[in-house]
């Protein structure tokens, strides 16, 4: 027993000393909390989801688990019936507190502050989850609000006022404080924890915190469908990009490339799949360059408006100006046997490796060289593309990201894996 914060609490083996604590119930009570949540759209909302409902009602050499997820986002007109777990929204602190008492396991969608500070302080195995880089950068980015420039890592340099003068170009001065002071114990927490997981090896080498695990997220185990047919000479090739339209993701660099396609005179199509508040900047830039007839704005699609939005498109192009710690989309088109062209960042990088084109973050030319080889060689698409479906099936199932975090819960709370 020792005295942290004012507090009695006992300490916890597991997590000072890799001690497993003997484990002799048989269930594993799993609480999951997640900033954000359904009805809400992003990539963690979609992982907590996959993860929540893989989870739930497992049963594994007579070890059920349990799970409820904890989130402050409003349930909205989303129906939280239909879930195979339970789930409690805009919990009270008293809540909170009951529900990480209750629970073996604390699996946290991010070093959220409050969870942090009551699942160590209680003794319990917590788990970090770091889909962005708060343990190491006050925005969470890793981006140069300045400059919307990939960061070169201020804060783990030691360049604090360069933290605080990125987040002041774009919110208050006194927020922008606030933020890289909670930095500061919000990653000292992270290194109190049974586990780290993180969702390429690139983002561990980023965060550098003790006890690291990586697992690649998952996506949904759908047979790879056929592969598109080799478009004809006829037939324009078509690029697509998937995903919100924000600065970080650099496709201001898209449209520039796409620019110097159109004025040697290959042929293509490029669809931009997705909303958000670059869109005004980017239908301007698109008039302005006077491709308004190569280049289609969706808005925002899923369901089968997505698919067929999706139909007959050629290489998904991913040109993120920030370092990504793994692009879901990415992942769900390499499931589709898709190309994939990403830049050559982050997390990125890692997941294309070998089965796709990669080019140097930022580079024009090279973006541009990459998709005009698609559309002189429309066969690479294919080949390529059948090398992302494979790569895809290997590491980015949904149903091996489920086991893979099972058989860690079970390996902290000291059950035999």
């Amino acid at each position: 027993m020792v005295m942290q914060f004012g507090v009695l609490v006992t300490k916890c083996p597991a997590i000072d000393s890799g001690f497993q604590l003997p484990f002799d119930k048989q269930k594993i009570q799993v609480l999951i909390y997640s900033h954000a949540f359904a009805p809400r759209i992003g990539g963690v909302q979609t992982l907590v989801m996959s993860l929540a409902k893989g989870l739930a009602g497992r049963n594994t050499d007579g070890m059920s688990i349990q799970v409820t997820v904890a989130t402050p986002t409003p349930r909205g007109a989303f129906d939280d019936a239909s879930l195979p777990f339970a789930v409690v929204r805009q919990p009270s602190l008293r809540q909170l507190v009951r529900l990480i008492r209750a629970a073996d396991v604390i699996h946290l969608g991010g070093p959220a502050f409050l969870p942090l500070i009551f699942g160590l302080l209680m003794g319990k195995q917590v788990v970090v989850e770091h889909s962005v880089y708060q343990s190491i950068c006050p925005n969470g980015l890793l981006l140069d609000e300045r400059t919307k420039t990939a960061c070169p890592g201020h804060f783990m340099n030691g360049r604090y006022g360069q933290c605080w003068s990125c987040n002041a170009a774009n919110q208050s001065r006194g927020k922008s404080l606030a933020l890289l002071l909670f930095t500061f114990p919000r990653r000292w927490m992270c290194k109190k924890v049974a586990r780290n997981v993180v969702p390429t090896a690139h983002v561990g080498r980023r965060v550098e915190l003790p006890r690291t695990v990586t697992i690649y997220h998952g996506v949904p185990d759908s047979p790879v469908p056929p592969l598109a047919e080799v478009p004809s000479p006829a037939t324009a090739v078509t690029f697509a990009y998937v995903g919100r339209l924000v600065s970080e993701k650099g496709l201001n660099l898209l449209l520039e490339s796409a620019r110097r396609l159109h004025a040697e005179g290959a042929a293509f199509h490029l669809k931009f799949i997705g909303d958000g508040p670059e869109r005004a900047g980017l239908e301007a830039a698109v008039d302005k360059f006077e491709l308004r007839p190569r280049v289609t704005f969706t808005g925002y699609l899923q369901g089968d408006n997505m698919e067929r939005a999706l139909a007959g498109v050629t290489a998904l192009v991913m040109p993120s100006i920030w370092e990504e710690t793994a692009g879901l989309s990415a992942m769900e088109h390499m499931m589709r046997s898709r190309l994939v062209i990403a830049a050559d960042i982050g997390g990125l990088g890692e997941l294309v490796d070998g089965a796709g084109l990669k080019f140097p973050m930022g580079d024009i030319d090279a973006l541009a060289s990459c998709m005009k080889r698609v559309i002189d060689d429309p066969a690479l698409a294919k080949s390529l593309g059948k090398m992302a479906g494979e790569r895809a099936q290997d590491l980015f199932g949904e149903k091996r990201m489920v086991a893979e975090h099972l058989a860690l819960y079970r390996q902290i709370v000291g059950v035999p894996v």
